[in-house]
């Protein structure tokens, strides 16, 4: 079981929504599609996964919003209500028990660099990804890179 003594704090750009999570995620992608592109008006998004119940609201209360997807299936953003930022994220394959939160949104954003660099077939060519990182042209197999106990995580958690 991960320690839950590690935690990190974030929120919206308004500080009206404030959120903890009690625990190292299981995974961090950093995603290089169109698809994520266009969400986020950047180059890449940066996605903390981590289950549901381990992330706690310190303040305010999120806005949730059924948006596209690449697969067809949709996501739901929880943005603030007031400035609009999107803090995170569940997507149709875990549903609601994995949030990918917004690596961006922590007030220490650099404490969770990528584990891995994922759809780099469409990344910006002057993106230059760092040596020593897995990348992927497109998706990968959770099981071959993700860590045993994060597996094991990722599994309790669709359980519940």
């Amino acid at each position: 079981m991960a320690s839950k003594t590690e935690s990190y704090e974030g929120g919206c750009t308004c500080r009206h929504v404030r959120y903890r999570v009690i625990s190292k995620p299981m995974f961090v992608h950093c995603c290089h599609c169109r698809w994520c592109q266009r969400e986020t008006g950047t180059a890449f998004a940066l996605n903390a996964m981590i289950e549901a119940d381990r992330v706690e609201m310190l303040g305010g209360e999120v806005e949730i919003i059924d948006t596209p997807s690449h697969s067809g299936k949709g996501q739901k953003y929880s943005r603030c209500p007031k400035c609009r930022i999107a803090l995170w994220s569940t997507y149709a394959g875990p549903g609601d028990a994995v949030r990918f939160i917004r690596v961006g949104t922590l007030d220490e954003p650099d404490r969770l660099p990528p584990d891995i660099h994922i759809f780099t077939m469409s990344k910006q060519p002057w993106v230059v990804l760092p040596a020593g990182t897995p990348a992927m042209p497109e998706f990968y197999d959770r099981q071959k890179m993700w860590p045993p106990e994060s597996l094991q995580r990722r599994a309790a958690a669709l359980r519940r």
